[in-house]
């Protein structure tokens, strides 16, 4: 099984807040040179089989119509090993 990943950003033209409210608690929480914040969304999408030039035009047609909104949002397709957390946790599988 295959893992892809679609990450997506706000485009550097659109405000985030949210970004901005974690830039702004960070030295209230002691730490300090984080210069700019920008918040995004993370999909892990795991694929039977492999990942082939169709399957990830597929995803991309997922992320361009479901998992972002292109009007104020950038989003990026790439295959990953191995997730975060099975990172984190020391034990890729």
């Amino acid at each position: 099984m295959a893992r892809v990943v679609v990450d997506v950003m706000p485009k550097p033209e659109i405000l985030d807040p949210q970004g901005k409210a974690v830039l702004g608690a960070l030295p209230r929480l002691g730490f300090t040179g984080v210069t700019d914040v920008r918040q995004g969304k993370r999909f892990e999408l795991e694929v039977d089989g492999d990942i082939t030039d169709e399957v990830l035009a597929e995803i991309d047609k997922m992320a361009e119509g479901l998992l972002s909104n292109p009007v104020i949002e950038d989003y990026e397709v790439h295959v990953e090993a191995h997730s975060v957390a099975e990172i984190a946790q020391g034990r890729p599988s």
